[in-house]
């Protein structure tokens, strides 16, 4: 019960002093593997997507923002004059702290990821990616007063993908690297005059 009223009262102590807003947001994923190659084959950008919710707690020039995004991310193979996309399907959760530049805002922090589905043409790897997926992520945006903005972000995995043993042609020891850019549509929050 203490833990539920101190919850309550900085709730309701930031709710006084800061600004809390709520959007969606939708926009292309670039993503490769890195770390590790892929024997005789040549590794090319996948273009996928990103999608869903965000929160944004600001105080002052510095704000937090949490997101919820459903992310498909991957990347092409080309072996033997044969190009197949090995893709796989995240919740990702990255928690972003922005600094605001008068409309502009520069972010970084952590994404947490977890596997929903994978689309992997290789049929001997029963699991090709590992359930939970670490990322680091930097970006900037610009966000406008009605609450419509865009975002460019660099995601570089922190974690394996590949969980599966060793084959004679891959290795499980690679990452993601992910380019971001959406757009997103902010409600919420108190105006500035």
């Amino acid at each position: 019960m203490k833990k539920l009223l101190t919850l309550a009262l900085v709730l309701l102590t930031y709710g006084a002093v800061g600004q809390i807003s709520g959007g969606v947001k939708a926009g292309v994923n670039v993503s490769n593997f890195t770390g590790a190659t892929f024997q005789n084959a040549t590794q090319k950008a996948l273009i996928g997507y990103h999608a869903g919710g965000l929160l944004n707690f600001k105080l002052g020039a510095v704000a937090l923002q949490p997101e919820l995004l459903v992310s498909a991310s991957g990347a092409k193979i080309e072996r033997s004059g044969l190009t197949q996309n090995y893709k796989l399907t995240y919740a990702t959760i990255p928690v972003m702290v922005q600094l605001d530049l008068g409309g502009f805002y520069l972010e970084g922090g952590p994404q947490l990821g977890f596997k929903i589905s994978e689309s992997i043409p290789d049929q001997t790897i029963e699991n090709f990616g590992k359930g939970l997926d670490l990322a680091a992520g930097v970006g900037l945006g610009y966000r406008s007063s009605m609450g419509l903005g865009f975002g460019l972000r660099y995601l570089v995995g922190l974690s394996k993908v590949g969980d599966f043993n060793p084959t004679t042609q891959q290795n499980p020891d690679f990452k993601h690297s992910t380019i971001q850019a959406g757009i997103f549509l902010m409600v919420g929050g108190k105006k500035k005059d």
